[in-house]
């Protein structure tokens, strides 16, 4: 009789094979819940920094360093090139308008001098010569011209007697006609006399009168060239502090070599070295705020050096208010320039997040502070304190600000503590 034999449903085979379907299954959902963000890793809370989002006032700034200059400064140049003689003064030294500060030597100049003095003492004796000969001519000529008055009288009264007479048939018509051309000889040698005076006097003053202009012109080059030479003692144009001064005994200058300079103490500026980035954003009459010591005060830019130099810029500021006490000359001042008004703005505390996400996402905390999860956000402007944040975050939310650099591709931080 046959046995029948029962079907074993659970095989080894279909074991095996559930088990592998049902280890896919498990793979899927992990990998979906890693791809889904919640991948989680425990953070030390006292680890990080945690800040607040907040509602406030904000100010887009930078930080920049700036040193304290007189707000006049005048350069002493060498006008003459020369030896140094002779110094009256030592850096530092308050001084006077007009007061030599050092002497300088110069050969060729002192000899020009010279020279010119000579020429012009030339031409004053040439021209003092030329007066005395005019005054004899014009003496001359006065005597020449009695003498020719007196002829005339003379030949005028004759050649009147004589026709008379002609007329009475006392004298013949060869002695009347012979005091009549005498009489017309004298007048016209008195015309030609009175003419010959006049273009003396001309010739003379003409003569005189360029003797003189050539006299002035070579007076001015000797004030000049005394000028020139008087240059070579160098002397304070204004009052002030004399700094800078490189000049010593025996040294040679050149004509236009920098000597020094001279501080006019009337008031101090603060030259300021920014970033080239910023050039386009920084105008005159914006605001900055330093502090000296526990005190604030305001500067306003009244400057733009638009040169660029190694990347940075310059511009000079000055003490809107008072100038503070204390106050000295390369004195380094730390400065938050103002490249903005004050506006309310949703801001958050600048940190170490940023090298990694750009602004692009944050880790927000949950309500009771145990967990951070990722969340997209956009920042707008910044100061070296705050961003402003534009979209993703409210006000009182609080954020992880330290850095992430640790985090891998975390979708999720556990706040331990």
């Amino acid at each position: 009789m046959d046995r029948k034999i029962e079907k074993n449903y659970w095989s080894r085979k279909r074991i095996l094979t559930i088990s592998g379907i049902a280890g896919i299954f498990i793979l899927l959902g992990a990998a979906l819940k890693f791809a889904s963000g919640n991948s989680k890793l425990n953070v030390d809370a006292e680890r990080i920094t945690i800040s607040e989002v907040t509602r406030n006032t904000f100010q887009e700034f930078i930080p920049v360093n700036g040193i304290v200059m007189p707000v006049t400064i005048i350069y002493l140049d060498a006008i003459e090139g020369g030896r140094v003689e002779e110094k009256f003064v030592e850096d530092g030294s308050f001084i006077k308008k007009g007061q030599p500060i050092l002497r300088m030597s110069n050969t060729d100049l002192e000899l020009s001098l010279a020279n010119q003095e000579t020429a012009v003492f030339e031409v004053l004796t040439q021209m003092q010569n030329t007066k005395n000969n005019a005054v004899q001519n014009t003496i001359q000529q006065l005597n020449q011209k009695a003498d020719v008055d007196n002829a005339l009288i003379e030949a005028e009264r004759v050649y009147n007697l004589n026709k008379h007479l002609y007329e009475e048939k006392v004298i013949g018509l060869q002695e009347f006609k012979a005091s009549e051309n005498n009489y017309n000889y004298q007048v016209n040698r008195k015309k030609l006399n009175a003419q010959t005076l006049k273009q003396d006097e001309v010739s003379n003053s003409q003569q005189i009168s360029q003797m003189g202009a050539s006299y002035a012109r070579m007076q001015n080059a000797l004030q000049l060239m005394r000028r020139k030479v008087g240059d070579l003692v160098v002397r304070a144009p204004v009052d002030g502090q004399l700094t800078s001064l490189d000049a010593e005994i025996g040294q040679s200058k050149n004509r236009g070599e920098r000597l020094g300079q001279i501080d006019v103490l009337s008031g101090y500026k603060v030259r300021v070295d920014i970033d080239e980035h910023y050039i386009s954003r920084v105008m005159i009459g914006q605001l900055g705020e330093g502090n000296l010591g526990s005190k604030t005060f305001k500067l306003q830019v009244k400057k733009v050096y638009t040169q660029v130099n190694n990347g940075r810029f310059q511009v000079d500021m000055e003490f809107a208010d008072a100038v503070p006490e204390g106050i000295r000359r390369g004195q380094t001042i730390q400065i938050r320039l103002a490249l903005s008004d004050e506006t309310e703005a949703l801001l958050v505390a600048k940190g170490g997040f940023f090298q990694v996400t750009g602004g692009n996402w944050i880790f927000k905390l949950n309500n009771d502070g145990s967990r951070a999860y990722k969340v997209d956000l956009q920042l707008g402007r910044q100061n070296p304190d705050y961003y402003e944040v534009i979209s993703g975050l409210k006000p009182g939310e609080k954020v992880v600000t330290s850095s992430y650099e640790n985090y891998g591709d975390m979708q999720e931080l556990v706040l331990k503590r």
